[in-house]
């Protein structure tokens, strides 16, 4: 695993949110074998930055479970830089901040919660947990009240945490019909450099806010199902051939509808498995798995998005046949 600090510079690309294949049985224990197949699916197809998060129902984890995901995530090659999530109560936080020394991950994701909060308390909560744990931290702006009811309290929290470098990165993925227009985005980039800022919400967003945002990547769940497609829109617009990520964008949007249709992690959940890739067995409680019908819906979207990756995938130059001597 990849140990290196996250910088500005390391924010511009594409992270995976994955989820977490399980045993199909009454503990649903993590089935590491198909994690393992999962993530070697993403990297073949150029994304090296893995965050385990909501897609990976990781709100529902036993500790137990956590030490185990720790371990495997810590093993990964020296290039994959792995970042788990935690919480979101801070309880959750501090009992975790012994493994969280142990393993040494350059940052983990603060899960965002609708519990009692507010600005001030969660400043607090963070910089203690971030001094415990001895990690830098990722916040998840998934509401404008994902910290407190004051949204001017909350932004100024947020970026007095990043100023002081316990935040090292925002993960913004506050939902808009029109991602251009974000009065609340913009409010942020007020008071943070937009450097520090990534793109939350998967491809639907993705090239407007790296082109009209000038954000510098983007979280992709679709995108463990095509991940060279993915990869591709970051390229474009990097290079700023924004109608080429466009129209690679397209490519995206039927699962995507599907997913804001049933829920994000639950259908990428069921279409990394319709789609052949891992099997990822059942959701946990507190989750019910789609139904049959569903399924049958998603199965056709989720081949096409791998039939789409496996056309984007580099062409390996044809081996001439050794030639050998009369």
């Amino acid at each position: 695993m990849n140990r290196a600090p996250l910088t500005p510079e390391t924010l511009r690309g594409v992270f995976a949110v994955p989820p977490l294949p399980r045993r199909n049985d009454t503990r649903r224990l993590i089935e590491f074998r198909e994690c393992q197949r999962l993530v070697q699916h993403i990297a073949s197809g150029g994304i090296t930055r893995f965050l385990f998060g909501g897609n990976a129902f990781l709100y529902h984890l036993r500790h137990s479970e956590f030490e185990v995901l720790f371990d495997w995530m810590t093993a990964a090659p020296q290039d994959w830089w792995m970042i788990p999530s935690v919480g979101p109560s801070h309880g959750r936080l501090m009992d975790l901040t012994r493994l969280l020394r142990k393993h040494r991950f350059p940052a983990v994701m603060h899960l965002p919660c609708s519990d009692p909060r507010d600005a001030a308390g969660l400043e607090v909560g963070l910089r203690e947990f971030a001094e415990a744990s001895e990690t830098k931290l990722i916040l998840y702006l998934k509401e404008e009240n994902s910290f407190g009811a004051d949204k001017d309290a909350g932004l100024d929290a947020v970026a007095r945490l990043v100023r002081d470098g316990v935040c090292v990165a925002i993960k913004y993925a506050v939902v808009r019909a029109n991602p251009a227009e974000d009065t609340y985005l913009a409010a942020l980039l007020e008071r943070v450099k937009s450097k520090f800022v990534i793109s939350g919400i998967g491809e639907r967003p993705a090239v407007c806010h790296m082109r009209d945002w000038k954000l510098p990547g983007f979280t992709t769940g679709s995108g463990c199902i095509a991940p060279r497609p993915s990869q591709d829109i970051f390229e474009a617009c990097s290079a700023g051939d924004f109608d080429k990520a466009q129209a690679i964008r397209e490519k995206f949007i039927a699962h995507e509808d599907l997913r804001d249709q049933w829920g994000p992690a639950k259908v990428l959940h069921h279409a990394v498995e319709l789609s052949g890739i891992a099997k990822t067995g059942p959701t946990p409680p507190f989750l019910s798995v789609l139904n049959a019908q569903q399924q049958e819906q998603i199965a056709p979207v989720a081949r096409a998005l791998a039939e789409a990756n496996a056309a984007a995938m580099p062409q390996q130059p044809a081996v001439e046949p050794a030639v050998t001597a009369a």
